[in-house]
């Protein structure tokens, strides 16, 4: 089942999870998070058996069905066997490549895959999934809304092999997000802080040729949502001199499944000047009108 000539070992899988908690805890994130990755790697560690072996004959149910492994462990877990990688993990080592990502996906080059990153500000499968289903990806240079919807299939079918083998999972209503006001104050937050120079940075690889540690990241524990927060790295981002303005919120529930948002400020329409959530511009009208 997994995609590489050889599969993650117990040990090397158990050594990313305790990577995570490290950086994390590095960061300044929340002890439960920290604490959950540090279990979830004693859990795999002592397994009589190798992961792999179970992911390929039970699928992500089967790592769901391990003491101290829930939803969003075993998913990225299952990302890990699959693809030998961890989106979430490069990107607090400041390594991610979000257009290497979506070169996984059938159909897609490496351009489209740049342009996919620059154009929505995702850099995980299952963003541009939520992309696809609510309209957002046909908008990418070159894609369209038949092209759009021939890499939703391809990146569900790859998702699937992640999180469920029997069932597609349904598009995550918004009632399921945290709500707009809560993002725009975690994005203010965040900015405040990486003015004051509070936070923690990071040296990302990418556009970074003197591997300079300029990149704040903030993690925050509100109502129940776990967020990492930091300033958008994209090309077109560098390209805009929007780095210090546009803004990656990425958010955890619970069980420790990932979305994210990037919050800009509106350069046109009834919005402009003010702080907007892409992907919710209709919550934030309504937020702006109250």
């Amino acid at each position: 089942m997994p995609d590489t000539n050889r599969s993650p070992s117990n040990a090397e899988v158990a050594a990313k999870l305790r990577e995570m908690a490290q950086l994390l805890e590095g960061q300044g994130a929340n002890p439960y998070r920290i604490g959950a990755y540090l279990r979830g790697a004693d859990t795999v560690e002592s397994l009589g058996e190798p992961i792999s072996r179970l992911f390929e004959a039970q699928g992500p149910e089967g790592l769901d069905a391990l003491q101290t492994i829930g939803a969003g462990l075993a998913a990225a877990i299952a990302e890990i066997l699959i693809t030998g990688s961890w989106s979430q993990l490069d990107r607090l080592r400041g390594s991610i490549d979000a257009a290497k990502v979506f070169e996984q996906v059938p159909g897609v080059g490496s351009e489209l895959a740049q342009a996919i990153h620059d154009t929505l500000h995702v850099d995980t499968l299952e963003a541009l999934e939520l992309a696809c289903r609510d309209g957002r990806a046909a908008q990418v240079p070159g894609v369209g809304e038949r092209r759009a919807q021939a890499i939703c299939d391809s990146v569900c079918a790859i998702l699937d092999r992640r999180r469920s083998a029997r069932r597609r999972p349904a598009p995550v209503p918004v009632s399921e997000e945290p709500p707009i006001e809560l993002l725009l104050d975690v994005d203010r937050e965040y900015r405040e802080k990486a003015v004051a120079g509070n936070l923690p940075k990071i040296a990302p690889r990418r556009f970074n040729p003197s591997g300079e540690a300029w990149l704040p990241v903030m993690h925050a524990n509100r109502d129940g949502w776990h967020f990492t927060v930091m300033y958008s790295n994209t090309a077109r981002a560098h390209d805009l001199h929007k780095t210090h303005d546009w803004v990656v919120i990425y958010f955890y529930d619970d069980q420790h499944a990932e979305r994210q948002h990037t919050v800009v400020t509106e350069t046109r329409g009834t919005l402009e000047g003010l702080r907007v959530v892409r992907g919710r511009e209709a919550d934030c009208l309504r937020q702006a009108r109250r």
